[in-house]
């Protein structure tokens, strides 16, 4: 059997319920064998997609290569490329992250964007190519391979995360419209499958460097083992599969305890104390609940402390907090993740909110005087340029409000900006995602669309306030 049939064969064991004639694919393609492959057999296979690339700027000439590149392969295959030219290194610096965790939080969100888009607008001209009466059916697909699955178990040990995480990478993610239709081969079978049919890819030379996790797994761990268990790859496989099933057993018995033990009010999540205390094993149980939350394994021993700290203890993580109070422990929201008014003062340097991150300096660097040089828009973020003399401090970012109106930039006229967000045709739910950034009960910006005419720098400005707004 070939790889093409092998392929088909396997997509009907795990995406049964898709196929060529009620789907459409957005297929991730970086441009190397894996994902040319993918590209390859999805054609053959009929069915149709569009090609979506993100161009990370970490590689200097060869991310341009690469884009290039993807391009190319869009016309050779008659099909549209969507690219995304991101600042990774911006992203992770301002997110806290590292690039690796950053370029994939980014590479995923857009797609996950794209869905959003093309689910809630069939029409959007910038989707041309994918068809109206597919798109309930529109899934991203990548090229992880069975390699990669191996790679991500051995990581998973290490980090300690648990049985779900020795099961590697799942082939179908239903909520975020995401498969993976290459798990079953082997990187030799896709680089094979590349020659013999005579497929052109580029390489990254990154891959080379143990400096990123995988890679040290990949380069060095992996063939070290492998000079004492010539055949730990295949054996690491399995156990993928037998941690599958012993998994679904595991979450069935984790979810009736945590079901007698949870009591939602509100967005808060009540817990008694001595129940939870009760609770056998009590180490494994805890961890469960509140990985949900943000929490780290690592914070579970802590979590068990407080079951007898004193009432008004409490334990964080980036997004929640549970607090001992009297009988009971409480989950709950962090204030300043739900926060809808935040205050920037002027020795701020970073602001992180729901929609993203502000980076904010003074300078007496100004840009030219022009609509495009004071607000300038590339890809995933946006730089504003305001008039210092025109603030005045404590700044507030808050979510937008019924009655709020502006200057749009270059009109002399107030406008409700009700009105302006119907005239820029947004959904109901991107209008209630909108936040404005005021300045003494005035509007200086509405984030990521328009900043107000009265604080527009000039040709009198001699200091500006420069904000970088990182989605």
């Amino acid at each position: 059997m070939d790889l093409v049939q092998q392929f088909q064969k396997h997509w009907q064991k795990n995406f049964c319920h898709l196929s060529p004639a009620n789907c459409q694919l957005l297929l991730a393609v970086s441009g190397g064998a894996d994902s040319v492959v993918l590209v390859d057999l999805v054609d053959k296979s009929g069915f149709s997609y569009t090609m979506v690339h993100v161009n990370f700027q970490l590689r200097g000439e060869e991310s341009e290569r690469d884009e290039i590149f993807v391009r190319s392969l869009g016309e050779k295959y008659g099909k549209e490329v969507l690219v995304k030219k991101i600042d990774t290194k911006l992203y992770a610096l301002a997110n806290k992250l590292s690039i690796q965790e950053a370029a994939r939080e980014l590479r995923y969100h857009w797609f996950s964007e794209i869905i959003e888009s093309k689910l809630q607008n069939p029409g959007d001209p910038d989707l041309t190519s994918v068809n109206h009466h597919l798109s309930s059916n529109l899934f991203t697909a990548t090229a992880h391979h069975a390699d990669d699955t191996i790679e991500t178990m051995l990581m998973h040990f290490f980090r300690g995360t648990g049985i779900q995480g020795l099961t590697g990478i799942q082939p179908l993610l239903t909520e975020r419209r995401l498969l993976r239709p290459l798990l079953c081969f082997r990187k030799t079978d896709l680089l094979e499958y590349a020659q013999a049919a005579g497929l052109n890819f580029v390489e990254d030379s990154s891959n080379a460097s143990d400096k990123y996790t995988r890679n040290f797994f990949r380069n060095r761990l992996l063939p070290e083992i492998r000079e004492v268990f010539p055949t730990v790859e295949e054996n690491l496989l399995h156990n993928a599969d037998r941690f599958r099933e012993a998994a679904v057993l595991y979450q069935q018995a984790v979810q009736l305890h945590i079901g007698k033990l949870v009591e939602q009010k509100g967005a808060e999540w009540h817990i008694p104390v001595l129940k939870w205390k009760k609770i056998n094993p009590l180490h494994t149980i805890t961890w469960e609940l509140i990985k949900p939350y943000g929490f780290t394994a690592a914070q579970t021993t802590e979590v068990i402390k407080l079951l007898d700290a004193e009432n008004g203890s409490y334990i964080s993580s980036l997004t929640y907090r549970i607090i001992r109070n009297r009988n009971w422990m409480i989950i709950a929201p962090n204030n300043d993740t739900t926060a809808q008014h935040i205050l920037i003062e002027k020795e701020d340097t970073s602001i992180h909110f729901q929609n993203g991150s502000l980076l904010i300096t003074h300078t007496s660097d100004l840009p030219g005087v022009t609509a495009d040089c004071i607000l300038k828009t590339v890809n995933a973020q946006q730089e504003a340029f305001i008039d210092l003399a025109a603030i005045q401090y404590p700044l507030l970012l808050r979510k937008a409000k019924t009655g709020d109106y502006f200057y749009p930039l270059g009109m002399q006229k107030k406008k409700k900006l009700s009105r302006f967000l119907i005239d820029l045709k947004l959904s109901k739910t991107d209008k209630e995602k909108v936040w404005v950034l005021e300045s003494n009960q005035r509007i200086l910006w509405v984030v990521g669309y328009r900043l107000d005419n009265r604080c527009k720098i000039t040709g009198q400005t001699k200091n500006c306030l420069h904000i970088t707004y990182l989605k």
